[in-house]
């Protein structure tokens, strides 16, 4: 096509945007949440033990099945629902919500005691997704509905008012970012937030002027990365060295497998590290609560079972590596403002965050109105102390005033209706977690990457300025692809297992 027929061009744009809208990105985001990752949150938190039962009962456990979300409805003053639509939620000054109800069951010493279905609470409905009513509904359907026509969705309305969950730019989890520190006693620091299982653990890697390479995670600061290794169940130095290179030996690894040559075996390397740390019971107990630390906390995003060790094992040392050969100059420092290095939250991503903090809130609220009641030597049913309102209240409170878990600020606002324009734009936009405050020169910049994702002209003055940014008009967000997919993909092109 000649640049000479913008005719030819305007045809292509229009029929590009019949077909799609700009927040098709965002909808998509919010239905994998709702269809996917509400039973993920909901089989992390699958059994509740409660520490206080009746002296009659050996074992008590509370088991959360199956989530289920329906479409928005309202409950009447008379106690009758019904179906509602958006445009009465904004007369009526409601919030456009579903009701989500969960199959809880009752175990008494193994055997089931009760088992039912019950709501715990309502979750608002993004418009034109999957479960709003006015999905896949036509031009005219719309206008019999009171809804404008061209209006995109992918806003919520609470309490009547029209709400949008602003985009967070964050920088990728599960990935080691190595730089060049100007200040401090590493010359360069390798960092990674590990997520998974419901955890986010930032890591740290090291290497401090005695030429040991130290890790940090959690509360376990600075231990040496191989005695790590050795504590993962990988002990003998010949494997290690294998594991980190088959093809050449780095001398600084040779001194740091020579300074901890006396440590022979995975418990040897465990009790190291509990007395590092601070851990001052017996060595049994010290080895045990020690092991705890390294499954849950350890590189989380690889599992945080006892089979997942030699995994995390052969992880650390590729990522020992990577950092000796960032170290050494063989391969450049990584780029923070690149945008591979970087991941977009879109709403289902905000909203299963806010869902994960709440439903651990409701399942501690049940458990102390569990022990309340027990210790007056009663034996309650779970149905009368599960309170719906409190995850409905916290969310709605969330999304009403824009305070997000992990004191994000900022993060539901007010839709802007000056003009449609100015609509799309706030539908579009992202923000940086970085503080406007702090010069962060580098993040406000135009990076290359952020050509046809990003639009390089948008972008306000002052102090947000580079940090407030809008996806351009034709970029799309993907989402996360399945490991199970992906590990398929690369077998069928030549991938073996070790």
């Amino acid at each position: 096509m000649s640049e000479k027929d913008p005719k030819k061009q305007d045809i292509l744009v229009k029929k590009f945007f019949e077909g799609v809208s700009m927040v098709d990105s965002d909808i998509a985001s919010f239905n994998n949440f709702i269809d996917f990752e509400l039973q993920k949150i909901v089989d992390a938190n699958k059994v509740v033990e409660p520490t206080i039962i009746p002296h009659n009962v050996e074992e008590f456990k509370i088991k959360f099945d199956k989530i289920w979300v329906k479409k928005p409805e309202i409950t009447e003053a008379d106690g009758s629902k019904r179906r509602v639509f958006p445009i009465e939620a904004r007369l009526r000054k409601i919030s456009y919500a579903a009701p989500c109800f969960i199959e809880v069951s009752a175990h008494i010493n193994g055997v089931q005691r009760e088992s039912f279905t019950t709501q715990i609470g309502s979750i608002p409905i993004m418009l034109k997704s999957k479960y709003c009513h006015l999905h896949k509904m036509s031009k005219e359907e719309l206008v019999q509905q009171g809804e404008d026509p061209n209006d995109l969705g992918g806003y919520f309305i609470i309490n009547g008012t029209e709400k949008v969950l602003i985009s967070v730019e964050d920088l990728a989890a599960n990935k080691l970012l190595i730089n060049r520190e100007n200040v401090g006693v590493s010359e360069y620091v390798g960092k990674m937030f590990s997520e998974g299982a419901s955890f986010k653990i930032p890591h740290t890697m090291e290497k401090l002027k005695d030429g040991m390479y130290y890790l940090t995670f959690t509360r376990v600061r600075r231990i040496p990365i191989i005695v790590i290794i050795k504590a993962l169940g990988l002990t003998k130095d010949e494997d290690i060295m294998m594991f980190i290179s088959r093809e050449r030996q780095f001398d600084s690894v040779l001194v740091n497998l020579f300074e901890f040559a006396d440590i022979k075996t995975d418990e040897e390397a465990l009790d190291y590290i509990a007395k590092r740390v601070g851990i001052t019971q017996s060595k049994e107990i010290r080895i045990e609560r020690m092991q705890e630390i390294i499954d849950k906390y350890l590189l989380p995003h690889l599992g945080t079972t006892p089979k997942d060790r030699m995994p995390k094992a052969y992880n650390l040392c590729k990522l020992l590596k990577r950092f000796i050969l960032v170290s050494t100059g063989e391969i450049p420092v990584d780029d923070k403002d690149h945008y591979a290095n970087k991941r977009l939250k879109l709403s289902g991503d905000l909203l299963s965050d806010l869902f994960t903090v709440n439903l651990k809130v409701l399942v501690n609220d049940l458990l102390y109105n569990f022990q309340r009641i027990v210790k007056r030597g009663k034996f309650p049913s779970i149905k009368v102390i599960i309170r719906d309102k409190l995850l409905t209240q916290r969310i709605y409170s969330s999304m009403a005033t824009g305070s997000w878990v992990g004191g994000r600020k900022g993060i539901s606002q007010r839709i802007q209706r000056l003009n449609f324009l100015e609509t799309m734009s706030h539908l579009q936009r992202v923000v940086s977690p970085l503080s406007a405050s702090q010069e962060n020169f580098e993040a406000r910049e135009l990076h290359p990457t952020h050509a046809g994702r990003l639009c390089c002209m948008e972008t306000p003055e002052g102090t947000n300025i580079g940090l407030r940014k809008n996806l351009a008009l034709l970029s799309k967000v993907s989402l996360e692809t399945p490991e199970e997919e992906m590990i398929k993909n690369l077998k069928s092109l030549g991938l073996k297992a070790i």
